[in-house]
């Protein structure tokens, strides 16, 4: 009788050419999984604890909005150089170095808000100091995926519904612990996560890089335009971050400001509430279909599943009840998440690996680029306009419709064929060399990323 092939993703079989990979959770990869859920959790307590802190100390909420901006700026403008970076040197020992940076500088500010002397410009200055190291940090997960797991898509999957279960936890627990405490434990808690998140990257051990994927005998410059050329040679890649500012300015960055604004002024902050955490349970959902669901042209069905975000503004600037705008918002999530995981996915697997950090780099730098656009114009548009904020976000839920539509038009977007993997060496002894037989990134948050829509 016929030895029945192994599917792709079964565990057992050795990979082509004798070598084999390791199994999805492997020790490595659950050190990798619980850092960057420990890490989310922290991010999502951050606004609450700054927002509690500053406003507690006599600041207001533009100071709440110039403390997280220096962030967020810092950020945006270092990422495409920390890519560079981690193609140059090892991103484990970049974010292993930024975590512990960060960790130095959330307990500092713990530090701050205990004693009661808290001044702005400094607040500002440590959070410029955390955006410089998450642009370190940030590039080394792209490449980190795919040499951890075989199963590059039950990776992201994976990590994804780990965020969004952060998303929904970190505020209720931030809002515990100022309610507990003080700003100040809140600080301590986020700084308590980096010290986690290194610990289980210091832990960790990655197999080393294909022979062709050591060295860098350019100039940083040289690494740069050559990262910059890798990204514009690729229509599918270059394409989907350009449609995405268009969703940026119109969809995304209105949303956020102008769908809490209409829900709480509408209903009360608990109805805002309600539909904050649905949107949350549908990303975790999405993430779930995403670990099942294997289509073989993952782009074109990520943007068929992007369509359903059309439904969180469209229920809110309809004035619908907030049973249906519940589920909007859970539809939404479920979609977006759902495309989160095939953008992130395709990155990792098409992108040679000794360009990927690089690459990834652009991405999150484009997908950053347009969303405080979308933000800022979404009060001045709904002052503009005669529907004023439901207005604005009936226009944004017609572009939702538009920007997958326009994916679909593409051809390089719609056809792109999924990857398989590179063969990785195994990691010798412990429980990382358990072997796997392979399979056969990101607009939208891809996992443990902020791509154009997250995070």
């Amino acid at each position: 009788m016929p030895t029945r092939r192994p599917r792709p993703g079964a565990g057992g079989g050795p990979h082509r050419g004798g070598e084999s990979r390791p199994r999805l959770w492997s020790w490595n990869f659950n050190l990798f999984f619980t850092a960057r859920a420990v890490a989310k959790l922290g991010d999502t307590m951050l606004p609450v604890a700054l927002a509690a802190g500053l406003l507690q100390h006599g600041y207001g909420a533009g100071a709440v909005g110039l403390a997280m901006a220096a962030s967020v700026a810092c950020f945006a403008g270092l990422v495409i150089f920390g890519g560079v970076f981690a193609d140059r040197f090892s991103p484990r020992l970049l974010m292993i170095g930024s975590d512990v940076l960060r960790l130095g500088t959330q307990a500092l500010t713990a530090g701050l808000f205990f004693s009661g002397h808290v001044v702005l410009w400094q607040i500002c200055v440590i959070g410029a100091v955390n955006g410089a190291a998450a642009a370190i940090f940030q590039p080394g997960v792209a490449s980190t995926v795919p040499r951890l797991a075989a199963d590059v898509q039950a990776a992201n999957g994976a990590i994804r519904v780990a965020e969004s279960t952060a998303h929904l936890a970190g505020p209720a627990l931030a809002g515990l612990l100022v309610a507990v405490s003080s700003a100040g434990g809140v600080f301590a808690a986020h700084a308590a996560t980096y010290g986690v998140s290194a610990l289980c990257l210091v832990l960790m051990r990655l197999p080393a890089p294909a022979p062709d994927d050591r060295g860098h005998p350019h100039g940083f410059r040289a690494d740069l335009v050559e990262g910059w050329r890798e990204f514009r040679a690729r229509t599918w890649l270059w394409g989907v971050i350009a449609i995405w500012c268009a969703y940026s300015v119109a969809v995304a960055g209105p949303a956020i400001p102008l769908v809490a604004t209409e829900v709480i002024q509408d209903h009360d902050p608990r109805a805002y509430g309600l539909v904050n955490s649905a949107l949350g349970a549908g990303t975790v959902i999405g993430g779930l279909i995403a670990l099942r669901l294997r289509p073989r042209r993952m782009l074109r069905a990520g943007s068929i599943a992007l369509f359903g975000f059309a439904a969180h503004p469209a229920t809110v600037g309809a004035n619908l009840p907030v049973w249906a705008m519940c589920l909007g918002a859970a539809v939404a999530g479920a979609g977006g998440s759902f495309w989160a995981v095939m953008w992130a996915t395709s990155v990792q697997t098409q992108v040679p690996p000794d360009v990927l950090n690089r690459i990834h780099a652009y991405d999150v730098a484009g997908s950053l680029a347009m969303m405080p656009v979308g933000q800022a114009l979404a009060g001045p548009a709904a002052t503009a306009t005669a529907a004023g904020g439901d207005g604005v976000l009936l226009f944004g839920a017609a572009m939702a419709v538009a920007v997958p539509a326009t994916l679909l038009l593409v051809p390089a977007i719609r056809g792109l064929v999924r990857a398989d993997p590179r063969p990785a060496p195994v990691i010798a002894g412990g429980h990382g060399s358990l072997p796997e037989q392979p399979p056969a990134v990101h607009p939208g948050g891809g996992a443990g990323r902020r791509g154009p829509a997250e995070g």
